[in-house]
């Protein structure tokens, strides 16, 4: 059993495991002194958490994006990103019109749906020239072909923008009828973090039912499992696949506009991180699973704005917030070593 045992864990598998007891001494010990401390109310760590939902549900929407794509194709598009900014960032100027014109104040529900739309048509219409253009033509190239060509396709589309838009920042105009809050007793909630979390919950329902109880979504998941099966039993595999990538991209322009309203403020350069964050939590959830999507979208957002406060804190740390990017990759790190299926995937097996 010992030698077993020997010829199971490696020397790095001990330093690994190691490194990770000492972490969670570190997070375990600075929660418990933060929380002893008392620094921090109960309404601050509820404002903490409805924030980390909102964020996280922004997260969710993107990691789709990631999420799909790798389930049909098995490659990740590092892409994903700009198509993420490309939406907001082209939905801004159609915002700016109509606040303008005044139509906004008179008729905000209406305009919020029309920057959505266009959002959306537009980041759909980059993932579709993308799968087109950029990846059709490598579909049956080694794997590292398609991600060298994403990272490529990646920084064209962020300079293409910088281009066509310039390379300053732009705002989005304040929308009256969202501007404030709404109190229920300790509970103090922004009308746009509210809007966030529930049009986040609603649109990863929307596209759990597509995948789950349309017949496309049948298709979808009969591609991922055998492309070649899935071809012969008479499925347009092409057609699937360009599919997925308008469900991945339309979810993304979605996810822009969400997370304007929490920063309302867009760039050539503003799906840089979010895009990785959104590839941490499809991760952390488990890449190729839509709930595993959401699931890691809500557990990074939480992690990201309660973790710096509760981990942190305590530890001594001055501006503990400022390490909440460092908190994301770090997990990223942690999962990839641990548990590279992600918390819903499936376990792989060793076998000797």
């Amino acid at each position: 059993m010992l030698r077993t045992l020997r010829q199971r864990v490696t020397p790095t598998d001990i330093v690994v495991w190691l490194i990770g007891i000492i972490i969670l001494v570190f997070v375990v010990y600075g929660s418990i002194v933060t929380l002893i401390a008392g620094n921090y109310t109960l309404e601050n760590w509820i404002s903490l958490t409805i924030s980390g939902l909102a964020q996280g549900g922004v997260y969710a929407l993107i990691a789709l994006g990631y999420t799909i794509v790798y389930g049909i194709l098995r490659m990740i598009n590092f892409a994903h990103s700009e198509v993420f900014m490309s939406g907001p960032f082209t939905a801004v100027f159609l915002a700016d019109a109509l606040n303008r014109s005044g139509f906004m104040d008179r008729q905000p529900f209406i305009s919020l749906a029309l920057i959505l739309l266009l959002s959306m048509f537009v980041s759909m219409c980059i993932a579709l020239l993308l799968e087109r253009i950029a990846y059709r033509p490598l579909r049956n190239a080694p794997r590292l072909v398609p991600l060298i060509t994403a990272i490529g396709a990646s920084f064209f589309l962020q300079y293409t923008f910088r281009g066509l838009y310039g390379s300053g920042v732009k705002a989005y105009p304040d929308i009256v009828a969202l501007s404030g809050n709404f109190t229920l007793g300790p509970i103090r909630i922004l009308k746009t973090q509210l809007v966030v979390i529930v049009a986040s919950l609603v649109m990863m329902l929307i596209l759990y039912g597509i995948v789950q109880l349309t017949k496309v979504g049948k298709a979808m998941r009969a591609v991922s499992e055998d492309k070649e099966v899935a071809a012969l039993m008479g499925i347009d595999v092409d057609r699937i696949i360009v599919i997925t990538f308008a469900l991945g991209g339309a979810s993304a322009g979605a996810a822009g506009i969400l997370y304007a309203l929490l920063f309302p403020v867009v760039n050539f350069f503003m799906g840089f991180f979010p895009g990785l964050k959104a590839f941490t939590a499809a991760v952390l959830g488990g890449i190729g699973s839509v709930p595993g999507a959401f699931i890691g979208g809500i557990v990074l957002g939480l992690l990201e704005n309660l973790g710096p406060n509760l981990f942190l804190d305590g530890l001594g740390i001055p501006s503990p917030y400022q390490l909440k990017d460092a908190i994301a990759f770090a997990i990223l790190v942690f999962i990839l070593i641990f548990r590279p299926t992600g918390i819903i995937g499936e376990r792989i097996s060793t076998k000797a």
